[in-house]
């Protein structure tokens, strides 16, 4: 997972390694907003690996393809409107340590399995070894995963930590809140097979901390997550995945809160399971 380019590349950089992922991993944080997010992005050759946050989740077609599924479709028509409705069907039978699990084997679900996996990895979890590694282990393939746990270790090291304002565990000080999250605005598949998947999430992020001695205030980021997917096993499982910047919209006049009122609105407004 990237820890930079999910949140605007601003703290993280390039990790490389030896398999098929992308990783960013973080670097020093910009002067407001520490790590850009850690996004998982595990690069193709994993030199020193690993992907967030984030700060810090191939291709196909499909025999049932659904309308927002790229096909002959003039390019400069409008995705058609099942690209955001709801369906009505559930998009996840269960979770492990956290993370959703049991996707639909179709698009739908890998359309699900993207957004939830960019929410995930998105989190506050990321900056704790233990809940980074069962978050890698849940959403990516068994092989990236393995490669990926090591370099982000060394990425995530207490000097880098501490340069966001957290401790060796990756904790926020005493009076202060670390925030950290994704929220998918909408999903698109680039290429559906029944083995593999290839989807993008355009989504939102926060990122900062939350307090009165904070130099990093919580700030908006808006990004597209690409997720190439596999299915294994029961699952649709990630294999690799890139960041780039935008769509973002114009800012709009709505006055920024106080660092008490953000700390508030993030202990009490919990996360969501996205799906179609």
């Amino acid at each position: 997972m990237s820890n930079d380019d999910q949140y605007g590349g601003a703290g993280y950089g390039e990790v490389g390694g030896t398999g098929q992922t992308r990783t960013r991993l973080p670097e020093a944080p910009s002067d407001s907003y520490g790590p850009a997010r850690r996004t998982s992005r595990a690069p193709r050759s994993l030199v020193t690996v690993v992907g967030v946050v984030v700060l810090l989740i191939a291709a196909i077609a499909f025999a049932n393809q659904a309308p927002d599924t790229p096909d002959d479709r003039p390019s400069d028509e409008a995705p058609a409107a099942a690209s955001t409705a709801a369906t009505g069907t559930d998009p996840v039978t269960g979770k492990t340590a956290g993370i959703p699990k049991g996707f639909a084997h179709d698009e739908q679900g890998a359309q699900s399995a993207a957004a939830n996996y960019a929410v995930a990895l998105g989190s506050d979890g990321m900056f704790r070894k233990n809940t980074r590694h069962a978050l890698v282990d849940g959403i990516y393939a068994p092989d990236v995963a393995s490669r990926m746990k090591g370099p982000q270790d060394e990425a995530y090291s207490a000097a880098f930590l501490a340069r966001l304002g957290l401790d060796a565990n990756g904790n926020a000080p005493q009076g202060s809140t670390f925030v950290t999250r994704t929220v998918p605005i909408g999903t698109r598949v680039e290429s559906y097979t029944p083995t593999a998947a290839k989807v993008s999430v355009w989504y939102t992020g926060l990122i900062g901390m939350s307090g009165t001695k904070s130099t990093d205030p919580v700030r908006t980021l808006w990004k597209t997550w690409t997720f190439e997917l596999s299915w294994i096993g029961e699952d649709w499982k990630v294999v690799d995945d890139t960041q780039q910047d935008g769509p973002a919209p114009v800012p709009g006049d709505v006055p920024v809160s106080t660092s008490d009122d953000m700390s508030k609105a993030i202990k009490e407004f919990g996360g969501f399971t996205y799906a179609r």
